[in-house]
């Protein structure tokens, strides 16, 4: 997870290889999911302007953004995988209701 405050996205809970610990500001993945507070599936990251490579064996990523009880967007949960096209509209669609249960 990647959560904001005063405007700096920082790693909170993470499980796995050593992330990057503050993201540049409205670059990357990340970012892109919390300005547009949807779901991003990012089949190839090689292939998203201005990915942010915190893990050079990363393939394919999914960003799902966590909004609080005042559905006020905090930050958003990230998974990487080795593989091309690892994730799925499924796998959106439960990774959302998950990080729902968890943070509302």
């Amino acid at each position: 997870f990647y959560f904001v405050e005063k405007g700096e996205m920082t790693v909170q809970q993470y499980q796995g290889p050593l992330a990057c610990q503050v993201l540049a500001k409205d670059q990357g993945v990340c970012w892109a999911a919390y300005n547009q507070q949807q779901s991003i599936v990012v089949p190839n990251v090689h292939e998203f302007p201005g990915h942010i490579a915190c893990d050079s064996r990363s393939n394919s990523e999914i960003v799902v953004p966590v909004f609080n009880h005042q559905n006020q967007i905090v930050g958003v949960l990230d998974v990487d995988s080795q593989n091309l096209n690892s994730f799925t509209e499924t796998d959106r669609i439960w990774l959302e209701k998950i990080v729902h249960l968890i943070f509302v």
